[in-house]
């Protein structure tokens, strides 16, 4: 006899909510025409964040991905322009990967995108149930980081 899983509807829930997430953004990121996917668009957020040019293996940390990852992902960006891959001052062995003018663009583009399918996502939602909502998820987000066993 098995026991019922009191939290497995809920983390059915959650899942489907993640694909919903997921697909509602992709079609926003499409829409805004840059030809960047969601990986990418998460890269050159992470890019931004950096006071200076980060190595290749300080973004596949931060993005918790393999290097190789990160190779892939700047290539892509590369190619379009977003970002260049640059010589370190100080180590000529390290490259450095930067974000180029049309990169600030796109984010700034993609800034708008992610907004619009935030709006969509959240338009059922009342502004209590929007309140709500944001502190159930920077609980989940910390994990419950103030209790104590």
């Amino acid at each position: 006899m098995t026991t019922p899983d009191p939290d497995g509807p809920l983390a059915e829930q959650l899942l489907r909510f993640t694909r919903r997430v997921h697909r509602i953004q992709k079609r926003h990121l499409q829409q805004c025409g840059l030809g960047i996917t969601p990986a990418q668009s998460r890269l050159l957020r992470t890019l931004a964040h950096y006071g200076s040019p980060p190595r290749m293996a300080d973004l596949a940390e931060r993005l918790e991905v393999v290097p190789r990852a990160v190779t892939t992902l700047v290539d892509g960006l590369e190619a379009s322009g977003k970002v260049r891959r640059v010589p370190d001052p100080t180590n000529r062995r390290v490259i450095r990967i930067e974000l180029t003018e049309d990169g600030r663009e796109a984010l700034r583009e993609l800034h708008g995108a992610r907004r619009s399918a935030a709006e969509e996502i959240l338009a059922p939602l009342t502004d209590e149930q929007r309140a709500t909502l944001g502190e159930l998820l920077d609980t989940l987000i910390d994990g419950g980081a103030d209790r104590r066993c």
